[in-house]
């Protein structure tokens, strides 16, 4: 079972990081902020909202590293994060942003899938 939680709080906070690494633009682009509102405040409520991913990026380390009796090395949590991270990347563009998804993105997915392999087939 904590494999499936680091899964799913790994999910959940990097939903929140994208959202404070790039809603911002978003946001813009629908007219929430303009090009005059003040940097410091766009970086000041980036970070309200990156401290939700740490409430959750935190538990899910702890709970899925090897060290403290979780499933995962320190090297599978980091790409297990890195994979969540693109796909949860590529569905906020393909939603807020309208983006197409083509051949380079789909081969770069491919090479990420490799090196999950790598990374849990020779532990």
């Amino acid at each position: 079972m904590s494999a499936l939680y680091t899964i799913l709080l790994l999910l959940a906070s990097n939903i929140f990081m994208t959202l404070a690494w790039y809603g911002h633009l978003k946001l813009q682009n629908i007219g929430f902020f303009t090009h005059a509102t003040p940097l410091i405040f766009v970086i000041l409520l980036s970070w309200g909202i990156a401290f939700f991913e740490y409430c959750l990026q935190v538990p899910a380390n702890r709970i899925g590293f090897a060290g403290n009796g979780g499933p995962f090395t320190l090297m599978q949590l980091k790409v297990i994060q890195e994979v969540i991270t693109l796909i949860v990347f590529v569905a906020f563009s393909a939603i807020a942003f309208h983006m197409q998804l083509r051949w380079n993105h789909l081969v770069a997915c491919l090479l990420l899938i490799a090196a999950v392999y790598f990374v849990f087939g020779f532990e």
